[in-house]
C-alpha cells in the first residue's frame, strides 16, 4: 500500500516507529475491542525481530540454568529446604495462578490504534475494522479513506465478498452525500464528489447515470427559471407565475424551494415595477407636461435590482424627448414663452441636457425676433451669435442670423409703410403700398409685405367702389322692376376681383330674384286657381313652365306640382280600391283594404278610406265565420287577412283562437298514479 493510501489523520511516522512507552489504554484508542486474531499494537514495546532473538537465546541458556540450579540448591538456607515452606508455597501458587488467569480472561483486548498502524504489515481484518471506523464518520473523505484501506486487498482474499459489500455500501453513501450537495444547490460540488468514487468499483457505473440525472434536472430548472425571467422582462406576469409554479415539480430542493421563493418574490417585485412603468407610459401618451414629469418620476423610482430597471432607464430619455417635442410644437406655433417653460422643466436624468440647452438658446433668440421690431431682431442676432461653433445648432443659428439681418431692412420699410397707411386716405395707402413693394418677395418679411399690400389695396378699392354700392341700395328701395333693374346696373359697375365685388354680387342676386318673383307670381297664382277648381292636370301644366325655368319661384312651383300629382295618385288609388271591393270575395276585399290604406293621411279622402277599411274588414269577418262553419282552416285563413287597427281586428283574433282551440284541444292532464295497497294478509297470500 502506497503512502497516499494512508488517511491524512493517520500518521505514517507513528506506524513505523514502535511505541516505547506503556500500553495504551482502551479509552485512549477508538473505544473498540481488538479482534482476537490481531495483536494489539500498543501492548509491547518490542519488535517482532527482537522477540525471535529472545526465543533463540532462551533455548541456549536452558541447559545452563539446569546445571546452575543443581549447584545452587546446595547453597539454599535451611528454611527454604523445609517441607513446611514448600507446603505453603504449593498452596499459594495455584490460587495466584487462578486469579491471574481469571483476570486475563476478564480483561478485553485493546482495539488497534488505526492512525499508528504500519499498513503494509496490517492484516485484512485490521484494515476492514479501521475502514469501518472511518466510514462511520459519514464524510466524503472518510468514506474514500475506508474504500482505499480495503481496496488494495487481492480479489482471492477470503474477505473479498464482505469487502465488496462494504465498498458498494460506502460508494452509495458517497453518492448520497453528493446528492445532498445537489439538493442544496451545489451541482458542481455534487459532480466532483461523485467523480471521487474509484472507477474500479462496481458502484462506479451509477456515477454517470446519477450525474446525467442531476444535469438534466438542473438544466430543466434553469430553463424554466430563465423563461420566467424572460416573461418578466416582457411584463407577461401570468405566464411568469405559471412557469414559476412548474419549479415546484422539479426534483431538487434548492430549485423547488429557495429558487422558487426567490423567483416568486422577483416576479411580485417586477410586477409592482411593471405597474409603475405601465402607468408612466399611459401618462406619457397624454402629451401633457405635468403627466410627462410624473411619468419620469415613476420610471426613476424603479431600483437597480429590478429586472425592469433597464427598460425604466430607457423610458426616462424617451419621456424627456416627448417633452422636448412638445416644446418644439409650441415653438412652431410661435409660442416661445410656453416652449421655453416646457424645455426648462426637462430633468437632467433624461440625459438631454445638451439638446435642451441648444433648444433654449434658439427659442430665446426667436422670441426676441418675433417682437417684430428692429431692437428685437438685433437682440435675437446677439443671442444667436453666442452659440458655440461646436454645437449641432450652430448652422441653424447662422442661417437665422442672416435671415434676421435681412429682416431688419424689411422691418424698416414695413414700419414706414404702416405709418403712411394709418392715415387711411387713398394717396397715403397708395404710398404705403409703394413702400412695401421695395421688399423682395423672397425676403424674410416678403410674405408679410404681400399681405399688407393686399389689405391696403382692398381699402383703396373699398373707398373707390363704396359710392356705387350705396347709390344702388338707394335706388332699390322702391322695390319695383324698374328700380330693381337700375340698382343692378349701378352695382354691376364694381368689377370682378375688386374688394366689394362679392358683396355687390350678393345684392345683385337678391334684386334679380325680386324681379323674377314679381314677373312669375301671376302664373303661379293662376295654376293654384286651376287646382282649386279641380283641374289638377291644367294646374300642373301651368306651374310646369315656372318650375323648369330655374328662376326665383321654380322651387315653390315644383312643390305645388308634387302636391297636385300626389292628389291625382291618391284619387286613382281610392278609385281602384272601390272597384276591387265591389267583387266581394275575401281576396278582393283584402286587396281593397291594402289599396285604401295607401291613401295619404294628408288627403281629404283619408277619412272615406278609413270608413271603407272598417266596413270591408267586417265583411271579411262575416265571410270567415260563414266559411268556418264548414271549413275551419279556411275561416282562419280569411280572418287573418283582417288588418291590425281595423274595427273588426280584435273580434277576428278572438274567433281565430276559438277555432284553433277547437282544432287542437289541450291534452288532459295525466291522472296521479294510484297508491300501491298496503301489504295485508290477503296480498301476502297472493304474492306467495
Amino acid at each position: 500500500m502506497t503512502e497516499r493510501d494512508i488517511p491524512d489523520s493517520w500518521s505514517g511516522a507513528r506506524a513505523r516507529e514502535p511505541d516505547q512507552n506503556t500500553r495504551l489504554s482502551r479509552t485512549e484508542q477508538f473505544g473498540e475491542t481488538q479482534p482476537s486474531d490481531v495483536p494489539g499494537t500498543g501492548s509491547s514495546s518490542k519488535s517482532v525481530k527482537q522477540r525471535k532473538k529472545n526465543n533463540s537465546v532462551g533455548k541456549d541458556s536452558h541447559s545452563q540454568e539446569t546445571t546452575q540450579a543443581s549447584k545452587s540448591s546446595r547453597k539454599l538456607p535451611r528454611w527454604m529446604r523445609s517441607w513446611i515452606f514448600w507446603s505453603l508455597l504449593l498452596t499459594l501458587i495455584p490460587g495466584s495462578v487462578a486469579f491471574l488467569a481469571t483476570a486475563m480472561l476478564l480483561k478485553l483486548p485493546a482495539a488497534p490504534n488505526c492512525p499508528a498502524i504500519f499498513w503494509p504489515l496490517a492484516s485484512a481484518s485490521v484494515r476492514l475494522h479501521c475502514a469501518q471506523l472511518a466510514a462511520s464518520k459519514n464524510t466524503v473523505n472518510d468514506l474514500l479513506q475506508a474504500i482505499a484501506l480495503v481496496n488494495e486487498l487481492p480479489e482471492n482474499h477470503p474477505l473479498h465478498a464482505e469487502i465488496n459489500r462494504f465498498t458498494e455500501e460506502w460508494s452509495r453513501d458517497i453518492l448520497q452525500l453528493a446528492d445532498r450537495s445537489f439538493q442544496t444547490g451545489n451541482l458542481e460540488e455534487a459532480i466532483a464528489t461523485a467523480r471521487k468514487i474509484p472507477e474500479d468499483l462496481a458502484a462506479y457505473k451509477l456515477v454517470d447515470e446519477q450525474i446525467d440525472k442531476w444535469q438534466t434536472t438542473w438544466s430543466k430548472a434553469e430553463g424554466i427559471y430563465n423563461n420566467a425571467i424572460a416573461e418578466v422582462r416582457e411584463r407577461r406576469w401570468q405566464s411568469a407565475f405559471m412557469l414559476s409554479a412548474r419549479m415546484l415539480r422539479v426534483d431538487n430542493e434548492y430549485w423547488a424551494s429557495t429558487k422558487y421563493d426567490q423567483l416568486n418574490k422577483l416576479i411580485a417585485t417586477a410586477r409592482e415595477d411593471g405597474d409603475k412603468l405601465g402607468k408612466a407610459e399611459i401618462l406619457a401618451r397624454s402629451q401633457v407636461v405635468d403627466n410627462l414629469l410624473e411619468a419620469i418620476k415613476l420610471a426613476e423610482s424603479i431600483g437597480q435590482e429590478s429586472y425592469l430597471y433597464q427598460k425604466a432607464q430607457e423610458a426616462v430619455p424617451a419621456f424627456g424627448r416627448k417633452m422636448l417635442e412638445l416644446a418644439q410644437a409650441k415653438l412652431d406655433k410661435r409660442d416661445a414663452d410656453e416652449a421655453l417653460d416646457i424645455a426648462r422643466q426637462i430633468p437632467e436624468s433624461a440625459k438631454l441636457q445638451a439638446e435642451t440647452d441648444d433648444f433654449i438658446a434658439i427659442a430665446d433668440a426667436k422670441r426676441s425676433a418675433w417682437l417684430g421690431n428692429i431692437s428685437g431682431l438685433e437682440a435675437a442676432i446677439a443671442q444667436a451669435q453666442q452659440i458655440d461653433p461646436s454645437r449641432p445648432i450652430y448652422e441653424e443659428a447662422q442661417q437665422l442670423i442672416a435671415r434676421w439681418q435681412l429682416e431688419i431692412e424689411d422691418v424698416a420699410h414695413l414700419e414706414k409703410a404702416r405709418v403712411l397707411a394709418s392715415q387711411g386716405t387713398v394717396n397715403n395707402l397708395t404710398a404705403a403700398i409703394a413702400q412695401v413693394q421695395l421688399i423682395p418677395a423672397n425676403n424674410p418679411r416678403g410674405t408679410e409685405a404681400r399681405e399688407e399690400i393686399s389689405r391696403w389695396r382692398a381699402q383703396v378699392e373699398t373707398i373707390e367702389d363704396q359710392p356705387y354700392l350705396e347709390r344702388a341700395e338707394q335706388i332699390a328701395i322702391f322695390d319695383d322692376i324698374n328700380s330693381l333693374q337700375a340698382a343692378i346696373d349701378q352695382a354691376s359697375q364694381i368689377r370682378r376681383g375688386r374688394a366689394l365685388y362679392p358683396e355687390a354680387r350678393r345684392k345683385i342676386n337678391t334684386w334679380a330674384a325680386k324681379i323674377q318673383r314679381i314677373e312669375d307670381q301671376p302664373y303661379l297664382d293662376q295654376a293654384r286657381e286651376l287646382a282649386l277648381s279641380g283641374n289638377l292636370p291644367a294646374a300642373i301644366s301651368a306651374a310646369g313652365q315656372i318650375a323648369s325655368s330655374g328662376r326665383a319661384l321654380a322651387g315653390e312651383a315644383q312643390a305645388a306640382i308634387d302636391d297636385w300629382q300626389g292628389q291625382i295618385r291618391t284619387k286613382e288609388t281610392w278609385r281602384q280600391a272601390q272597384e276591387t271591393a265591389a267583387a266581394g270575395t275575401p281576396e278582393a276585399l283584402a286587396e281593397a283594404i291594402r289599396l285604401a290604406d295607401r291613401v295619404s293621411n294628408n288627403s281629404i279622402l283619408r277619412m272615406d278610406a278609413n270608413l271603407a277599411i272598417d266596413q270591408w274588414s267586417q265583411q271579411l269577418l262575416d265571410i270567415a265565420r260563414t266559411q268556418g262553419q264548414s271549413d275551419i282552416p279556411r275561416g282562419i285563413q280569411i280572418a287573418k287577412s283582417i288588418p291590425r287597427g281595423s274595427a273588426a281586428y280584435n273580434a277576428a283574433q278572438d274567433q281565430i283562437r276559438t277555432w284553433q282551440e277547437f282544432l287542437n284541444p289541450p291534452r288532459p292532464e295525466p291522472s296521479p298514479p294510484l297508491e300501491s295497497p298496503q301489504s295485508s294478509p290477503s296480498t301476502t297470500i297472493i304474492g306467495q
